[in-house]
């Protein structure tokens, strides 16, 4: 064992020991991996997976010519057979060889449910990007299809194993530092969203923008929409609470261990950036109840922060003290005489993973959490249970999300039925749970995978 193997093994199983998350899976067995979107986040992912498992990555899919040849590029300079993967531009292509151990869905999120879907189908466990689905019904269907195939679905929330994160759970929340916590702030206000507007132009000739555009409304191409800025639009996501209100309320559930809200509220709209093309909102409040305790979610995209190390995160109130978290770090004070202040950063890890400090647009500190959750992904895989970020925990984060938007579209409080599955009392919101979808291409219904 040379000097970087043993530091790789040493950080594995500090990782593992400092998570309390199964980290056990076969490390010999050499797995086939497909991504299907091999754009920003799907290649984050996949590298990482390469740095934690013997995998051979043999598939690539995307649309984007010019980008799926780059990805292929640096998959085989990073993979240690150094092969290049084959590549196709439709996943359905991909999927008909079935030779495929795992498949990572990294697509624009109004394509998730379709590829996802097909992937159970074809016999392969799945990473799927989050938010799951674009609206309620799709993630109901994935969901349907990924217990009836007997997959593994990891979806990619992965506060849920992120180091600083998971001490924060345990050691103050579950320790009871914060005594009863009645309510909890969550929030963004990062200055993300698209305040241009770039004139409508022919699509590149290396982008099929019909195959781009899928299910979702056809829409003029622009410089907004490809690569990484469709987020500045509804008719691809969800905005910025589909994009990064699900990760905060993700990660409350997960800390504090709870299921569905009773009821979702929401207000905002575009109240300032009024020149942009984007159509998602640029400030929005939303209220996630659960009777005892209240989820309060904000997101501005102009203006200053109230807190600038904590421009996206949550706060947790306790009648004992005051925790906030994000993934850059966490801060606990107390109420109480005599309790030290504790702080936590992100742990880099630089010197088992030194490829990180140069990898072309990687989230540096969200590079430890994505290795912890493919550990996790893989040992599920091997015993055959759910991971930490299961499908269905994925579904009621999504929902609970896209509800909020309902919410708002509505006018109206959203009171959820977790039996039925449904909005109690209100056909309007329940026709919504549902797009259409563009022809020729067809809705995934639960009884229908």
């Amino acid at each position: 064992m040379n000097r970087r193997e043993f530091l790789g093994a040493a950080g594995a199983a500090l990782a593992g020991m400092s998570t309390g998350l199964a980290q056990s899976f076969d490390q010999q067995k050499v797995r086939r991996v497909g991504l299907i979107g091999s754009g920003w986040y799907g290649k984050a992912d996949i590298l990482r997976l390469i740095q934690v498992a013997p995998v051979e990555v043999v598939s690539l899919c995307d649309v984007d010519r010019r980008m799926l040849a780059e990805a292929a590029e640096i998959v085989a300079s990073r993979q240690k057979s150094r092969k290049k993967p084959r590549t196709y531009t439709d996943y359905r292509e991909m999927l008909k060889e079935k030779d495929l151990d795992i498949v990572e869905v990294a697509t624009p999120d109004h394509w998730h449910a379709l590829a996802m879907i097909a992937a159970v189908q074809s016999g392969a466990d799945v990473y799927v990007q989050k938010p799951i689905s674009v609206d309620v019904r799709e993630g109901q269907a994935m969901l349907a299809a990924a217990r009836k195939y007997n997959r593994v679905v990891q979806v990619g929330t992965q506060r849920r194993s992120t180091p600083h994160l998971i001490e924060a759970r345990d050691n103050i929340i579950r320790e009871g530092k914060l005594g009863r916590i009645g309510f909890v702030e969550i929030y963004c206000y990062y200055h993300m969203r698209a305040t241009e507007n770039p004139p409508d132009t022919a699509p590149p000739d290396y982008l099929d923008y019909e195959m781009w555009t899928g299910p979702a409304p056809m829409r003029p191409y622009n410089a907004l929409v490809h690569p990484r800025r469709w987020r500045a639009f509804m008719e691809y996501g969800n905005g910025i609470v589909g994009d990064m209100c699900i990760h905060m309320f993700d990660m409350v559930r997960w800390m504090m261990d709870l299921g569905w809200p009773k009821r979702i509220s929401s207000e905002g709209g575009i109240l300032v950036q009024k020149n942009s093309k984007a159509n998602i909102t640029d400030t929005q409040t939303a209220v996630f109840d659960y009777d005892d305790v209240k989820i309060v979610w904000q997101h501005r995209t102009w203006g200053e922060p109230p807190d600038p190390k904590y421009q996206w995160g949550a706060t947790f109130y306790g009648e004992k003290g005051t925790l906030k978290a994000s993934v850059y770090s966490y801060d606990f004070t107390s109420t109480e005489k005599g309790v030290a202040p504790i702080h936590r950063d992100v742990k880099y890890e630089f010197e088992q993973y030194p490829e990180d400090r140069t990898e072309k647009d990687l989230e540096r500190h969200v590079a430890p959490a994505i290795r912890v959750h493919m550990r996790n992904f893989l040992a599920a895989i091997d015993s055959r249970s759910k991971p930490v970020a299961d499908i269905e925990q994925g579904y009621i984060s999504t929902t609970s999300c896209i509800l909020a938007n309902l919410a708002l579209q509505t006018g109206r409080t959203l009171a959820w039925d977790p039996v039925k599955q449904e909005v109690i009392g209100d056909d309007e919101a329940n026709r919504l749970l549902a797009r259409p979808y563009r022809s020729p291409w067809v809705h995934p219904e639960p009884k229908s995978v």
